[in-house]
């Protein structure tokens, strides 16, 4: 993960990165506390969490580790009272919500560089500034299919295993939930083993390939 390290790459990554990720922790967070809000939780909203700016969500150390990876990085957890939602699966809607958001933002900048694409054609626009916006859109794409593939693991507390959680009876759900007490050492682990790289990359070609299918992007390759 770190051999051949390049000072300056990773600085010009790191700048154009970090807006991308900003936006995309934050529309993940904000779409889990809006869930839950819409289901009949004001925890988040009472919190102050139902609003866009990055600075109410951002987790100084899941910044660090996107920048140190290039792959994940996560934010404050948005505050969910369960026990308020009004529906017999609302934990698992609220834990969809987040995942959900960062697909359907991964999309919608893929559909940002198709527009760029054909605006640097189309109307000359100088290099110096279509080239950061192109390379920012690109690590919106890649980031929120990232996260998107992160936060559905199975690993207790993230959104997949509180999906899993919520259908599982109520034995097996509390051995499971009982589980989150490993979660920052199966983390690490899959980390610095590459794991996690190897879980996440193919599934993420797999969903460039089918932005590629729809809009003929054929962006799967740069990333």
């Amino acid at each position: 993960m770190f051999e051949n390290f390049n000072f300056n790459e990773f600085m010009v990554k790191a700048a154009l990165s970090i807006v991308p990720f900003m936006f995309a922790v934050t529309i993940h967070e904000v779409m889990h506390g809006y869930a839950a809000y819409k289901l009949g939780d004001n925890t988040a909203k009472n919190a102050g969490r139902l609003t866009l700016n990055p600075i109410a969500h951002i987790d100084p150390v899941g910044l660090l580790v996107l920048l140190l990876t290039r792959i994940i990085g996560w934010a404050k957890p948005v505050p969910v009272n369960y026990y308020n939602l009004r529906h017999k699966y609302g934990v698992a809607i609220v834990s969809a919500a987040g995942p959900l958001a960062n697909l359907v933002t991964a999309f919608l900048s893929a559909v940002v560089l198709k527009i760029l694409g054909f605006a640097a054609v189309n109307f000359n626009i100088p290099s110096h500034i279509f080239e950061p916006l192109y390379i920012m859109t690109l690590y919106s794409v890649a980031i929120n299919i990232a996260l998107c593939i992160f936060n559905l693991l199975p690993i207790m507390p993230m959104d997949g295993a509180r999906i899993i959680w919520n259908f599982l009876p109520k034995d097996k759900a509390e051995k499971y939930e009982a589980t989150e007490k490993y979660y920052f050492l199966i983390i690490l682990v899959l980390i610095f083993t590459n794991v996690l790289q190897y879980i996440i990359s193919p599934i993420r070609v797999f969903v460039l390939t089918i932005f590629d299918a729809i809009l003929n992007l054929n962006i799967t390759g740069f990333m």
